[in-house]
């Protein structure tokens, strides 16, 4: 039997990978249907979705240079048996750009001095097709433009043909945006702005280009310098070519299961049911609802893998550690600690109702960031939404799953830290009495009191929808359950639930709570009326079938929340089912239940 291929989990190199008996996931079938698309494209997609290996088996498809190697790096995928006449026809200029903000020198000098150095070993790999000497003589150009010129004068001369891949095109100028601001932005990108002219550059030099990136922002402010040609992101044709399909991560797990790397009684049905929630749902194309099956964050697959086959059991953290880099490099880049009160707005509304309707606009320039109307777009880009219904001429857009859910609580939850700092650990303990031995009037009467003392952020966040928001924030903390807003139960919508996480923790008790609202000039009488019917409402999502195929053998405890202003009013929990129509617990016990 040959060698159990390793797990590729972090590799971004395609030759490393098919030459280092690692597994691959292909994804070359897309090769033809790339090739009838216009000669220079673009392509936009989350982190951590594969487009790094994407590039470099492209460079390793298309460089003539490494043209014998056909047979071995791809005999075994689809290509191997389907080859098109431009396999190893190109000279490859392959380009990162998240390399080339890091340095001493100034942003013009760093760009430079990567981008050079990409040339001088470009320059060592073609001479073979040049004339002896040529390598040497591009290390003796000045600058990038000068080598540029120096390849475009050759390549004419002796009919080579250019294909130049980017990796990160727009990493460069987000560095630039967020940490030197919007006028050195406009000045590298407008007008005479060096990384403007090089695109310019670019623009019929090179017969093919493909680059990709995270967002469409600098595109947009470039495209008056540079017809990029075509943008094929939400291409409906290109939905499913980077990610994992369910079909994909079925056959990998598979094949790692039978060669013993995988427990022999693993299930993986139940494997991929347990990663669903957490990794999958991804749609980047209209017309691909209904058509496509989802898609697989690719990363947090191999995270999952790599934990199951070292522990013999799903990993402790269903979210990778690794992956708060990218958290981070998110915010800085939807600039969440420059939102004014209108994007808080848009966030609060994604992160209470899970969605929002709106046009996704394909393209803007920096200048429109902070517009509103367009954020839920870029949320889109970053992967913090996808696409799940239409609604007319709109798109509703979802956050697509718990992973993503959690970094919208964690941005909740940071704000209201910042505001005022309450002691997690302590909430951690609570929850854990709360899971495992269904104390749950501590938990939520400390939440409850947070609340009341915030009262720096008390105006910005008083009324119904906007409690939940501050309870849902500090219920994410919670190891035990999947906290989930909204859920439909009985058609009705219970304002939260919480689902034990049965698969990593032997959890008790599991909770629906009901959160009422009530202004300070509200009457009592007004008051007994919301409770009764809040009441009424939640022994009718407790009776919702959906509810006992969640909470399993767990007991669920049903607690209806009063709030006046900031003040707790009532809490207690009612007893449903037959047996005891609306028994209620004592509003004024302190004891545990």
């Amino acid at each position: 039997m040959e060698d159990v291929k390793r797990i590729p989990y972090g590799i971004s190199n395609f030759v490393e990978v098919v030459e280092q008996n690692q597994y691959y996931v292909d994804k070359t079938m897309y090769l033809p249907l790339l090739e009838e698309q216009p000669s220079n494209l673009f392509f936009i997609r989350p982190r951590r979705f594969g487009k790094s290996i994407f590039l470099s088996m492209l460079r390793a498809y298309y460089d003539i240079a490494q043209k014998e190697k056909f047979d071995k790096r791809f005999g075994n995928l689809w290509i191997g048996s389907h080859p098109t006449p431009m396999q190893g026809q190109y000279q490859v200029l392959y380009l990162d750009f998240s390399r080339a903000s890091g340095g001493n020198g100034s942003l013009a000098e760093n760009f430079d001095r990567y981008c050079s150095m990409a040339m001088d070993v470009f320059g060592k790999v073609y001479e073979p097709y040049y004339f002896p000497g040529y390598a040497k003589k591009m290390e003796a150009q000045p600058d990038f433009v000068s080598k540029l010129n120096y390849l475009n004068f050759h390549s004419a001369e002796y009919g080579a043909k250019l294909y130049l891949i980017i990796d990160e095109y727009d990493n460069f100028t987000n560095v630039v945006l967020n940490e030197q601001g919007n006028e050195i932005y406009h000045a590298l990108t407008h007008a005479s702005g060096f990384y403007r002219e090089i695109f310019k550059k670019f623009k019929g030099m090179f017969e093919r280009i493909f680059m990709t990136g995270v967002s469409p922002v600098t595109l947009d402010d470039l495209t008056s310098g540079f017809n990029i040609g075509w943008n094929i992101s939400t291409d409906h044709r290109f939905n499913m070519m980077l990610g994992f399909s369910e079909t994909d991560v079925r056959t990998m797990f598979n094949y790692y299961k039978e060669v013993g790397k995988l427990p022999a009684d693993a299930d993986i049905d139940a494997m991929i049911q347990e990663m669903k929630p957490w990794y999958d749902n991804y749609c980047f194309a209209e017309e691909s609802l209904g058509h496509d099956p989802k898609i697989f964050n690719c990363d947090m697959v191999l995270y999952y893998l790599r934990n199951y086959m070292t522990l013999g059991k799903s990993p402790k953290e269903m979210i990778d550690p690794n992956t708060r880099t990218d958290y981070n490099k998110m915010k800085r880049l939807i600039q969440l600690d420059k939102l004014d009160g209108n994007r808080k707005g848009v966030l609060r509304k994604i992160t209470e109702e899970g969605q929002i309707v709106t046009n996704l606009i394909t393209t803007f320039p920096a200048t429109q960031i902070a517009n509103p109307e367009i954020f839920p777009s870029l949320l889109f880009y970053y992967g913090m939404l996808t696409i799940t219904a239409k609604r007319g001429n709109y798109l509703v857009l979802s956050i697509p799953n718990n992973n993503v859910r959690k970094q919208y609580y964690e941005f909740l939850l940071e704000e209201y830290q910042d505001k005022r700092h309450i002691n997690l650990n302590d909430l951690g303990l609570m929850f854990y009495d709360m899971a495992y031995d269904g104390h749950w009037r501590e938990s939520l009467e400390f939440i409850a009191n947070a609340y009341k003392e915030n009262s720096s952020v008390r105006s910005a966040i008083e009324g119904e929808r906007n409690i939940q928001g501050f309870f849902t924030a500090y219920l994410s903390v919670n190891a035990y359950y999947l906290t989930a807003p909204e859920v439909e139960l009985n058609h009705g919508y219970c304002d939260l639930f919480l689902m034990p996480d049965l698969l990593r923790y032997e959890v008790k008790h599991s909770y629906i709570l009901e959160l009422k609202y009530l202004s300070s000039k509200d009457t009592e009488e007004k008051a007994e009326t919301q409770w009764k019917e809040a009441v009424e409402q939640i022994k009718k999502y407790a009776a919702a079938p959906k509810v006992r195929q969640l909470i399993h053998d767990t007991k669920l405890h049903c607690i209806v929340m009063q709030i006046r202003g900031s003040e707790l009013k009532r809490m207690e929990e009612v007893q449903y089912g037959s047996s005891s129509s609306a028994t209620l617990g004592s509003s004024s016990s302190a004891k545990r239940e």
